[in-house]
């Protein structure tokens, strides 16, 4: 299986060899990208990426040996930018921030972009391994650091251990967002926000 590094951590070295260039990471990440979400991930394929990013095949190859961890580092250098990780704030503010954030993410290309590549991962492979130890595996761990920040200084009053707050919320949003069973809005995650939470009245 592939590394677990994200493509944040991979930017300036490649897994071996000489050091990557910025500019022809960034190409072919973004080329990835804009691929899936206007021709769909079954044209997306290491032949149009290396054409759209004006890289060659062996240069994609050598830094990303399968093409679900390739697809899979556009989708998190896309969300870097389109769902930033919160870093200001408190406990309870980031999180609100962030789910906001997010469902306003899931409404547009990045939520169609983001199933289809869970998607790819889950028929290739068997599992959505892949998309959790390069994708969600970390985007995961410092929302937990910031629902535990909050349990410790008492903003958020919600039992239990990080890890369970956080999938009551993700988990709802997503389930929502993939069976269309009510539409997500912004009065919807806030609810849910603080039906998990149980927020600190000034928090």
């Amino acid at each position: 299986m592939a590394s677990g590094k994200t493509v944040t951590e991979e930017t300036a070295t490649g897994r071996r060899g000489r050091p990557r260039s910025a500019a022809t990471t960034a190409a072919i990440l973004e080329g990835a990208y804009q691929l899936m979400a206007t021709t769909g991930l079954a044209a997306t394929t290491i032949d149009a990426i290396a054409r759209h990013s004006n890289v060659s095949k062996m240069t994609i190859y050598k830094w990303w040996p399968l093409r679900e961890a390739l697809l899979i580092d556009a989708f998190l250098d896309q969300a870097s930018r389109a769902v930033p990780l919160p870093e200001t704030g408190s406990p309870v503010a980031r999180i609100r921030r962030h789910v906001a954030t997010y469902v306003e993410a899931l409404q547009g290309e990045f939520g169609r972009v983001q199933l289809a590549v869970i998607s790819e991962c889950i028929s290739k492979t068997g599992t959505a391994e892949l998309f959790y130890e390069r994708y969600l595996g970390l985007r995961r761990s410092r929302m937990l650091e910031i629902i535990a920040a909050g349990q410790k200084d008492g903003s958020i009053d919600a039992p239990g251990v990080p890890a369970d707050i956080y999938d009551a919320i993700y988990g709802s949003l997503f389930y929502r967002y993939v069976f269309g069973i009510k539409p997500l809005t912004p009065a919807y995650a806030r609810n849910l926000v603080n039906l998990v939470l149980r927020p600190r009245a000034d928090a």
